[in-house]
């Protein structure tokens, strides 16, 4: 027996983001590894599409300046609070920054 199976399209959401654009200080504060954390912020944020700066980073705090679409934004937050395996986050603060290029 033979199955067809009909392509539907995936991940609908990320078709209907928001054009809005925000630009936000992502303050991520824990027992943070800044050796191993940095590098995966950057790629997570690369691989959503997020623009993104390291304002500060240190074993307690990382600040991380973003832009992008509010729901991208969104997961990336989801993203850093699962974070890789030697970290562990207890907060992360969103505060709006002034439109600047990062």
């Amino acid at each position: 027996m033979l199955l067809t199976v009909t392509p539907r399209r995936a991940f609908p959401f990320v078709m209907k983001q928001s054009q809005h654009r925000l630009h936000e200080r992502m303050t991520i504060r824990g027992h943070l590894e800044p050796a191993s954390f940095v590098p995966w912020i950057m790629r997570h944020a690369a691989k959503l599409g997020l623009a993104h700066h390291i304002a500060h980073a240190s074993t307690d705090r990382i600040e991380l300046d973003i832009a992008g679409a509010p729901e991208l934004i969104d997961m990336m937050e989801m993203g850093c609070s699962l974070g890789p395996i030697e970290v562990w986050v207890e907060t992360i603060d969103r505060a709006p920054v002034e439109q600047k290029n990062i």
